[in-house]
C-alpha cells in the first residue's frame, strides 16, 4: 500500500499475532544507523543539506537492486499532515523524534511496512525492519541486505578502528538497536517484573515502554534492547539478545501457569470483566482501554476465551490512540469525545454494537 494508504490503515504486518512465541513476543526490531561522509549530522544540517539527504536517498532506493522486490516509497514530512505523521509514530513505522524540525526529514515505508527509513532523524539514516514474534534474525537479515544495497550508492561515514559513526557516541560502531516487544502481564501479577527486568538491565540491555526510549511501560508491554553498539558483531548483539528474550519468555509462561494453577478464578474473573467492559463501555479512556485489552490478550494466550483474535488486540492498541481516533473523526475533537469514539471503536471492532 501506498504511504497515503498506510495512515489510513490501521493494521500492519507486526500485529499479526505469528511469528515464533508470539504469545509473549509481540515484534522484534531491528535498526541500524547510518551516516553520509559528505554531510554534516542532522542537528547541524541547513535545509538545503537536508533536501541534498533526501534526494540522494531517493536516488539510492530508486535502484532496482536496493528495492529487493519490494515495493519502497519516499515521502517528504512536510507532505503529510500533522495527524498523519503521528499516525506513522502511532504505527511504530517511525520514531516521535523524527517529528521534530519535520520540514527538513523524509521516511521511506516498505508497501508491507515491514521496513522503513527515517531520514534525518538523529543520523542521516535509520534503517527499520519490524517483524510479528521473535524473529530477531530474520529482521537482521532483511537490513543488512537493504544497507549493503544502499551502501553501493550512498557514501557512508566509517572508521576502520571505530566502526560506523553516529551523532551519538552510544551508537557509534555497529550502529545497531535490536529491540523485542514483550507483553508480561503474568510476570507483573505474580510481583517479578523488577527483579526480571533488573536482572536483564544487568546484562547490558535496557528495558524501555511501548514507544521507547523516555516512555513508560502500558497494557504490560515492554521493549527490552541492547544497549552496546561498539566491541561485539551485529550477530553477536541479535544472538545475546534473542537468548535473554528466551529466558524471559519462560519466565512469563511459568507465571501465568502459576496464576492460573494457583488464581484461576481471579484470572477467569479479570478476562471476563476485561471483555464485557470493551465489549459494553460508552466511554472508555485511554488508560483503560490498555488495560483491559492486555488482560484480554492474557486470557487469548491462556485460551480463556477463544472469540477475539490476538491480532486485533494488538491492532486495537494502536487504533485507540489519539491520532488514529481524530483520523476516524475526520476533524479535532475534544478528550471527552475522544473516550467516546474509543469506546465506539472497539465495540464495533470486537463485534457489538
Amino acid at each position: 500500500m501506498s504511504i497515503k494508504e498506510t495512515v489510513n490503515n490501521p493494521h500492519s504486518h507486526w500485529m499479526e499475532a505469528s511469528g515464533p512465541e508470539a504469545d509473549v513476543v509481540v515484534s522484534s526490531r531491528v535498526r541500524v544507523a547510518r551516516n553520509l561522509s559528505i554531510s554534516p549530522f542532522p542537528h547541524l544540517l541547513s535545509e538545503s543539506d537536508a533536501r541534498d539527504i533526501i534526494h540522494s536517498v531517493s536516488l539510492a532506493i530508486g535502484n532496482k537492486e536496493a528495492d529487493r522486490s519490494r515495493s519502497l516509497e519516499l515521502v517528504e514530512l512536510g507532505e503529510l499532515a500533522p495527524v498523519e505523521r503521528q499516525i506513522l509514530v502511532e504505527k511504530h513505522l517511525i520514531s516521535p523524534d523524527l517529528l521534530e524540525e519535520f520540514q527538513k526529514k523524509a521516511v521511506v515505508i516498505s508497501q508491507d511496512e515491514v521496513i522503513s527509513i527515517m531520514i534525518n532523524e538523529e543520523d542521516h539514516l535509520r534503517l527499520q525492519c519490524l517483524l510479528p514474534g521473535l524473529q530477531l534474525k530474520e529482521a537482521w537479515d532483511s537490513i543488512n541486505l537493504l544497507d549493503d544495497e544502499l551502501e553501493k550508492t550512498l557514501e557512508y561515514a566509517y572508521d576502520e578502528e571505530l566502526g560506523y559513526l553516529t551523532a551519538c557516541p552510544t551508537n557509534v560502531g555497529t550502529g545497531l538497536r535490536a529491540s523485542v516487544m514483550l507483553h508480561l502481564p503474568g510476570l507483573v501479577l505474580v510481583n517479578r517484573i523488577k527483579d526480571v527486568l533488573g536482572s536483564v538491565s544487568k546484562l547490558g540491555l535496557t528495558v524501555r515502554g511501548l514507544y521507547g526510549e523516555g516512555t513508560e511501560a502500558s497494557g504490560n508491554l515492554f521493549q527490552v534492547s541492547n544497549q552496546i553498539t561498539m566491541g561485539q558483531t551485529e550477530e553477536d548483539i541479535i544472538n545475546a539478545l534473542i537468548s535473554v528474550t528466551g529466558q524471559i519468555v519462560t519466565s512469563e509462561r511459568a507465571a501465568r501457569e502459576a496464576l492460573l494453577r494457583e488464581r484461576r478464578e481471579h484470572i477467569e474473573d479479570r478476562v471476563g470483566r476485561a471483555y464485557g467492559l470493551l465489549s459494553h463501555a460508552r466511554i472508555m479512556s485511554s488508560e483503560e482501554a490498555v488495560r483491559l485489552l492486555s488482560d484480554l490478550r492474557l486470557g487469548v494466550s491462556l485460551k480463556l476465551i477463544d472469540i477475539i483474535p490476538a491480532n486485533l488486540i494488538t491492532e486495537l492498541m494502536v487504533m485507540i490512540r489519539p491520532a488514529f481516533l481524530v483520523k476516524k473523526a475526520g476533524k479535532e475533537i475534544s478528550p471527552f469525545t475522544r473516550d467516546v469514539v474509543r469506546a465506539n471503536l472497539i465495540r464495533e471492532k470486537m463485534g457489538f454494537k
